[in-house]
C-alpha cells in the first residue's frame, strides 16, 4: 500500500479479522510496538469519520500486542477490560498511529494505555487490563 510513513511495514502477526480490519502495520521502537492504519472508506461512517469499533479494534490490537510482547518470550493473554475515550475523530484518508504506555505485565494481569494520534494531534485514548492465561 502507498502513502505509509517510513519505517512502518505490515503487522508481523496477523489473523483472519485483522486481514478483513487491514491492512494495519506496525513500527517498533524504543518504547514499544506503533501500529499504524490509514484510513479506508471501509473504516467509515456514512459521514467519512473512522467508525468508533475501529477504534476499538486497534486498541485491543495495540495494547495487547504491545503486552504480550514485551518480554523474552510471548505471554499468552486475552482481554479483560477495554476502555476507550473519545476526544476528537479521523476521517477517511487520515494516517492514525497508536502509542502504547506499557504499565505492567505480571504473572496474572497486564496494564496498559494507549493515545490515538492523528497529524500530532491526540484524538482519543484507551486503556486495557489483561488477563495471563498461563506461564
Amino acid at each position: 500500500m502507498s502513502n505509509i510513513p517510513v519505517g512502518f511495514e505490515p503487522i508481523f502477526r496477523s489473523s483472519p479479522y485483522l486481514e478483513l480490519l487491514g491492512p494495519i502495520f506496525n513500527k517498533k521502537t524504543g518504547n514499544g510496538l506503533v501500529i499504524g492504519l490509514r484510513a479506508e472508506e471501509k473504516h467509515c461512517n456514512a459521514r467519512e469519520q473512522v467508525h468508533g469499533g475501529v477504534f476499538s479494534s486497534l486498541a485491543d490490537i495495540a495494547l495487547g500486542y504491545n503486552a504480550a510482547f514485551s518480554g523474552d518470550s510471548p505471554v499468552p493473554i486475552v482481554t479483560a477490560s477495554l476502555t476507550i475515550d473519545y476526544a476528537g475523530s479521523a476521517k477517511l484518508g487520515d494516517w492514525i498511529e497508536i502509542e502504547t504506555d506499557l504499565q505492567k505485565v505480571g504473572r496474572k494481569m497486564a496494564f496498559a494505555n494507549c493515545y490515538f494520534i492523528v497529524n500530532t494531534k491526540r484524538i482519543a485514548r484507551a486503556s486495557g487490563v489483561f488477563t495471563v492465561t498461563s506461564t
